[in-house]
């Protein structure tokens, strides 16, 4: 098992250093009263070419919209990595928690990688603390996400929270 992957987003640096270390330039950061936004393209990754993505610190969550090739489209509308989000001036560390949620707009939302969390907490890679908050940040959104529908953005809204996203090339949907 492995131990909890980490990003960070250098806003001054324009860069994010992905969970394998590799350090990536950032077309566009946003920082708001309840958040970090990132956009940048995708490098040496077949599935994806573009990804934007949202940190929440409150809620614990990283909300990603990929751009997908040709022929790698999913069945889904956002990626939800539950998390730990600490800032520290212009860098944001993200410290995954191994669970996920696949949010499909107004259809559902699966909590997946369960197996992952489990193994971590057996393993004593995820401590029991990190664990439980986990837990509770996962259930808050699966819920919001069930109360409103399946929108994320009514949830969100719900909350005080408005993401805005990059327009893709064409006008085309998610």
């Amino acid at each position: 098992m492995h131990p909890p992957k980490t990003a960070t987003f250098d806003v001054a640096a324009r860069t994010n250093t992905d969970t394998k270390g590799t350090a990536r330039a950032v077309d566009e950061y946003r920082v708001t009263d309840f958040g970090l936004y990132m956009s940048r393209a995708m490098v040496a990754r077949p599935a994806a070419h573009w990804m934007q993505t949202w940190l929440l610190p409150d809620l614990g969550l990283a909300v990603t919209d990929w751009w997908w090739n040709p022929g790698h489209e999913r069945d889904q509308d956002f990626y939800l990595d539950v998390c730990e989000i600490e800032r520290a001036e212009h860098r944001w560390l993200l410290t995954d928690h191994y669970l996920d949620i696949v949010v499909q707009h107004r259809r559902g939302a699966l909590v997946i990688d369960v197996d992952e969390f489990v193994g971590a907490v057996a393993c004593g890679v995820l401590d029991p603390a990190a664990a439980e908050t986990a837990m509770h940040r996962t259930h808050r959104a699966v819920d919001g996400l069930a109360a409103h529908g399946h929108d994320l953005d009514a949830w969100l809204a719900s909350l005080g929270i408005a993401l805005t996203w990059r327009e893709r090339p064409g006008g085309a949907g998610r």
